[in-house]
């Protein structure tokens, strides 16, 4: 027989506890916020960091040590072999198979990382595309690093004025994606568009607290790190990945950091050039990352770093609102 107590708390169990995303900019201590929400209200976390999914790609990623993850259950992490080209659809699709396995359990989901595009990609899914063409993508990527963003915006506009538009040269990855898609299904992008399909039901259940660190304590967090990431073996770690088979040009290898040692590898660079080159890389990304939050609707700022605890506190009394 079933106690009223044992009713009351498996009705609890079935109830959505709730989805928060935890984004911002690289550095600015999303993993360690999550952690601390996810302590406190019987979370566990999905990876929503576009490199964090490949296995691998270890020292320049931030991947939390299972160490420090303090018993909250990670999921989507270390998953993907690095050859795999892994798509925001991809990890959508993914995402939301998680939810639901951890919303069986009575527990609440929390989205943390800085990809942007991955969390568009669940609240608002993409029209059907087709699978990515690598020797396509990689005679693109060669143009790219051969003449510059600015010559693969100008293909663009030739092809489809209406994308170009939108995009800024800077943003490479959605302007090459948009020249695939016409090259491989002779139609323009943006007519497309119109077909995409309706959200998710989850999608209006996606609480999204973003971190707004001091501009400057955050650059020199980054600096610091990624020297960190080539003290500790950064070179070592690419050049076995290459040794391994895994394409320069794939997106697991276009990972900050990883890039600019490919090209030292081969002689493009100096190694002191691939590490100055590589903490403003990591800068500008930040500060897109940024920019991108700021058009989103619906997200909360938090002003500070996720690791002090005045943030914690002030994320969690935001979520008990």
């Amino acid at each position: 027989m079933t106690s009223e107590n044992e009713t009351s708390s498996n009705t609890h169990e079935v109830e959505a506890p709730g989805i928060n995303a935890i984004v911002g900019p690289t550095a600015s201590g999303k993993s360690a916020l999550g952690i601390a929400l996810a302590l406190r209200l019987n979370g566990e976390i999905i990876n929503c960091d576009s490199v964090q999914v490949y296995q691998e790609i270890e020292i320049a990623t931030a991947k939390v040590p299972f160490a420090e993850r303090r018993g909250v259950p990670h999921h989507l992490i270390d998953f993907v072999p690095p050859q795999i080209n892994f798509t925001a659809a991809d990890w959508a699709r993914a995402a939301i198979e998680k939810i639901a396995e951890i919303e069986s359990c009575g527990h609440a989901t929390f989205l943390v990382g800085g990809t942007g595009f991955y969390l568009r990609a669940l609240r608002l899914p993409f029209f059907p595309s087709p699978p990515t063409d690598e020797k396509l993508r990689l005679r693109l990527t060669r143009i790219r690093e051969q003449r510059g963003p600015e010559h693969l915006h100008r293909i663009l506009r030739r092809f489809d004025p209406a994308e170009a538009e939108k995009l800024s040269p800077r943003d490479w990855p959605r302007v090459q994606r948009a020249i695939e898609f016409c090259l491989q299904t002779g139609e323009a992008i943006s007519q497309e568009r119109p077909l995409r399909p309706e959200p998710p039901a989850i999608a209006g259940r996606i609480r999204i607290l973003a971190l707004n660190p001091p501009r400057a304590e955050l650059y020199a967090r980054i600096n610091s790190r990624t020297e960190g990431h080539f003290a500790n073996g950064l070179i070592d770690e690419v050049e076995r990945l290459l040794s391994k088979g895994v394409p320069a040009a794939s997106n697991a290898m276009g990972a900050h950091g990883y890039r600019r040692v490919v090209e030292y590898l081969r002689g493009q660079r100096e190694l002191e050039s691939a590490i100055e080159q590589t903490k403003l890389d990591v800068r500008h990304y930040a500060k897109r990352q940024l920019t991108w939050f700021r058009h989103e609707p619906g997200v909360e700022w938090l002003e500070g770093f996720g690791d002090d605890p005045a943030v914690q506190e002030r994320a969690f009394e935001l979520l008990q609102n």
